[in-house]
């Protein structure tokens, strides 16, 4: 029985994972912060490691005594996005030097927003980050790197949305909130810059398949759609929420939308057709639309 050691095991994204995997014959030991975090993965029958992003010496090892990484943890604090991209580029670095050249798999998150346009983003195109003081650190292109040294290094490239029922709480989330907060469901400008989707069940199916079959240095995209214009996932919020639709001035963006506003206004249209066929990975979970209309954000 491979064991698996998974940062970010107990959140939104990480606990389905931690499940998929469990399911399928894994031994999984997830990174836990705080008791509640604890408790949780020992309540799946994982096992606990005990710890935070801060600790790269005690991830490198718990990376080390596993047979396999997959890296999904990540400090969203949008207050300091640059010690954020710092922190995970040393977590990162310190798992990687751990496990080199003992071929394990090492899968870490990542996000489906490239520099291409007038197309899709697609897994051969190369994220563009690079260095510590880029976003994320540049752990993408720092990750896949070490395939010339003796690791399996993959990308997990996430959609905007993860969705699915209950304990989400990114980007559709908060534009439901932010909704409600302001009484209009909004989006900028024209609304037809795309955001893809993916529901959480079919992204954690994903990366087992990854984990199984993904060969060093590729790069897997987790959409199930490829591109909901903006617009359209405003005006789903909005009949929810009994809120009507407005376009809001980009040069009004950050004062409705927050943080938010940075993000919203990507166009991240991207494919996922070679992540299907290199993988084979069919999903079936259901729309993000559909999860909108069924009350999964009316919390």
């Amino acid at each position: 029985m491979s064991t698996i050691f998974i940062t970010g095991a107990s959140g939104w994204i990480g606990s389905a994972v931690t499940d998929e995997l469990l399911a399928n014959g894994y031994s999984v030991t997830g990174l836990a912060r705080s008791d509640a975090s604890a408790a949780a993965l020992e309540a799946k029958g994982a096992e606990v490691h005990r710890g935070s992003l801060d600790d790269p010496e005690t991830l490198a090892a718990a990376a080390k005594a596993s047979d396999g990484v997959i890296h999904l943890a990540f400090k969203h604090d949008f207050t300091d996005y640059a010690g954020a991209g710092h922190t995970e580029r040393a977590t990162v670095e310190a798992m990687l030097d751990a496990i080199e050249g003992t071929q394990k798999p090492f899968l870490l998150a990542s996000g489906l927003v490239g520099d291409v346009t007038g197309r899709a983003f697609t897994e051969d195109d190369a994220n563009p980050n690079h260095g510590p003081d880029s976003m994320r650190g540049g752990s993408e292109n720092l990750a896949l790197g070490y395939a010339e040294r003796g690791v399996r290094p993959v990308a997990l490239r996430f959609a905007a949305s993860v969705h699915g029922e209950g304990g989400d709480h990114g980007f559709v989330a908060v534009l439901s909130s932010i909704a409600r907060q302001h009484g209009v469901s909004g989006y900028l400008g024209d609304g037809r810059n795309r955001w893809p989707a993916v529901h959480r069940t079919d992204a954690a199916r994903m990366v087992r398949l990854a984990l199984e079959k993904a060969p060093a240095g590729f790069r897997a995209h987790a959409a199930t759609e490829e591109g909901i214009p903006t617009r359209d996932i405003a005006e789903a919020i909005g009949r929810r929420l009994g809120l009507p639709t407005a376009s809001i001035d980009p040069a009004e963006a950050e004062s409705h939308f927050g943080w938010l506003s940075t993000f919203f206004g990507f166009d991240a249209w991207a494919s996922s057709e070679k992540t299907r066929e290199t993988l084979a990975w069919t999903p079936t979970g259901p729309t993000l639309m559909d999860d909108i209309a069924s009350g999964a954000y009316d919390a």
